[in-house]
């Protein structure tokens, strides 16, 4: 590249990342490290960029101290390695300060990691985004040592959707705005939190989710990943979504897989795991009650967003409502989450160290349903000391009190408010 192409788009950039629109997210980022965004295709990755670099600019910072490129630009096709230093040179030539580099969709330049790594060993402020398994490979991780935190970037959580749809909610919000959270959680609950989701109409999102996900097939995972049996990661995909409240084996999901299709091997399908994972599509929980061998080869997989899920049921309701538990306690508790499965108990979700057991049940008006969640929480080993106990359902709540112990029941649209799904307690429950 010409150093002057060059140096027309840094300022060609500053321009456009000075004025972009933002609705705030509330992720916290610490001005002492380097940071590398990473998660599914369109959660927000970029725009947690231009967040960070508006905070910067109101809180002193000049837009001439702003090095951003985004490598997805048409115009940047076919940049090398060594063109990153030559946008590092031509900037220098511009401006007397330090930059702050945020480099967008970086992975698409091979070699990228020896340069930031580079930038951060001479203690230059940098942060990075990518959408595949690149950013987060045990190469990757080994050069770039721990100069970097890796900021997982999820899609709208439920009070952010909220936000961004212009939707304010005070302290009495229960009493004064219910019927309108609950109106709003209906098409959340249905097509998820990707926040470009929010400009699409209703009846467009189902079109538009679709279009996402064949981006994520066949670009992320069989382009990248060279995959030949598309039928089998198609099948496999499939699998997974009828079967997120279930645990799957390795061998049974090969077994679903070579009867429905062409034969597979355990092999190949525990490599497709790792893609659709390594894609930020799906993400899997251990078993605390097994042994280790078996939390490995038989785990719970979910998927990272509702609206993709929903692109593979028939009757997704019950399927929906886990999902979108899993996916609340796997943005809080990413290391501290478990399902537990044992002759004496079943219970779908387990925060061990936060000492939180939670069942999900979409109603409890059939009295046999209820004693079946009941019973399992309250059947739980005393090894686990759990201290609160949740139901979570659809539209129900209520205090259930069984043998000294309490059960909250608790409608999802409540509890992923987030007082709740953080296990702290609050002053006052509007049950």
């Amino acid at each position: 590249m010409e150093k002057s192409v060059i140096k027309d788009l840094i300022m060609e950039y500053q321009a456009i990342v000075e004025k972009v629109k933002l609705i705030p997210r509330s992720v916290e980022l610490s001005p002492n490290f380097n940071y590398v965004f990473v998660g599914l295709r369109r959660a927000g990755k970029s725009y947690l960029m231009y967040q960070q670099i508006q905070r910067l600019l109101s809180s002193g910072h000049g837009i001439e101290e702003i090095l951003y490129f985004n490598f997805e630009d048409d115009r940047l096709i076919g940049v090398t390695a060594s063109d990153l230093d030559l946008i590092k040179r031509s900037y220098e030539e511009l401006y007397h300060h330090t930059p702050i580099f945020f480099l967008d969709e970086i992975q698409l330049v091979a070699g990228w990691e020896k340069f930031v790594r580079r930038l951060a060993d001479q203690r230059y402020r940098v942060y990075v985004t990518g959408s595949n398994a690149r950013m987060l490979s045990s190469e990757i991780a080994t050069t770039l040592g721990g100069r970097f935190v890796m900021q997982e970037v999820f899609p709208y959580s439920f009070p952010e959707y909220l936000h961004a749809r212009g939707i304010t909610l005070d302290a009495h919000w229960y009493h004064r705005n219910r019927s309108e959270v609950v109106r709003q959680f209906e098409s959340y609950f249905l097509f998820g939190g990707l926040p470009e989701l929010n400009l699409a109409q209703e009846v467009e999102k189902r079109l538009w989710l679709t279009n996402l996900f064949n981006k994520i097939f066949f670009g992320d995972l069989l382009s990248r990943f060279q995959i030949r049996n598309d039928t089998a990661l198609k099948i496999l995909i499939r699998r997974l979504a009828e079967s997120v409240k279930q645990p799957s084996s390795y061998t049974r999901l090969t077994n679903i897989v070579s009867t429905a299709g062409k034969k597979i091997k355990t092999d190949t399908i525990i490599d497709y795991l790792s893609y659709l994972r390594d894609t930020w599509l799906i993400f899997p929980l251990e078993n605390l009650a097994s042994k280790l061998v078996d939390r490995e080869t038989n785990k719970k997989y979910y998927f990272i967003d509702n609206g993709l899920l929903n692109l593979f049921l028939t009757d997704p309701s019950t399927f929906l409502l886990e999902n979108i538990v899993a996916i609340q306690l796997r943005r809080l508790y990413p290391d501290d989450l478990f399902f537990y499965h044992h002759a004496a108990a079943e219970v779908d979700f387990v925060l061990w160290n936060t000492q939180i057991a939670i069942q999900v049940c979409y109603t409890l008006r059939d009295t046999d349903t209820r004693e079946r969640e009941v019973k399992a929480l309250l059947s739980l080993p005393d090894s686990l000391n759990t201290q609160r106990r949740f139901i979570i359902t659809k539209d129900e709540a209520e205090m259930i009190e069984r043998n000294g112990k309490t059960i909250e029941v608790i409608p999802v649209w409540q509890w992923l408010f987030g007082s709740y799904s953080r296990g702290e307690e609050t002053k006052k429950r509007p049950l």
